[in-house]
């Protein structure tokens, strides 16, 4: 302690100095209880500080495992970009429209079809002039009026070929519409060529006994 005590001193010298020395030492082993008790608290509060970390970082991770992914359901459906509803009715109302060309023959047969209510006129159906229009029946017409029978082999395939292709087009036009198509020709031979080269089309095409 670095005090030094003679033995020789007065008895009251000495007990003051042993209760100096005894409160030295008392003090200095207090401090070393509180330097101690500091340190595990503060030990203590690391510990505890530590597994609240890991916790919130678990829940973060969950909470982004548990946020669902972005399906194809949340896009949005592409927008039509098709006619309206009003200009497909305005196509699809029959309009009546003078004759293309000037071939009378072909102009008279169109004309004689039965019940036909554009007669002297074409009508204007989703942009093609047909050559007839039986309206109760809504039934589109086409006419042949081709000298079929007087063709050469040749030529009759050329052109069977030709037409079927235009019938197929025109059929599928007045469809679009919710009408019916027929096909008048003039003799049997054409009728039978023009059903043999597109069997689908049986049915429709008839010969024009009024012309």
């Amino acid at each position: 302690m670095g005090i030094g005590l003679c033995a020789l001193a007065a008895p009251e010298i000495v007990v003051g100095a042993v209760i100096v020395i005894g409160a030295v030492m008392a003090a200095v082993l207090i401090k070393e209880a509180l330097d101690a008790y500091e340190l595990r608290g503060s030990r203590a509060e690391e510990t505890e500080h530590v597994p609240q970390l890991e916790t919130a970082q678990s829940e973060s991770s969950a909470n982004r495992k548990l946020r669902p992914e972005p399906s194809g359901q949340d896009v949005l459906p592409p927008v039509p970009t098709g006619p309206l509803v009003g200009e497909r009715h305005a196509e699809c109302t029959p309009r009546r429209v003078p004759h293309l060309g000037g071939n009378d023959l072909h102009n008279r047969c169109a004309d004689r079809i039965p019940r036909n209510d554009f007669s002297g006129w074409d009508a204007l159906v989703n942009g093609k002039n047909f050559d007839g229009l039986q309206l109760r029946e809504r039934v589109l017409w086409e006419v042949k009026t081709d000298k079929f029978d007087t063709y050469p082999p040749d030529l009759r395939g050329i052109v069977t070929r030709n037409q079927v292709n235009e019938l197929r087009r025109e059929r599928e036009l007045a469809r679009a519409c919710g009408f019916d198509f027929r096909v008048g020709v003039r003799s049997p031979a054409h009728q039978t060529a023009l059903e043999v080269t597109a069997p689908e089309l049986e049915g429709i095409i008839v010969v024009m006994e009024w012309c």
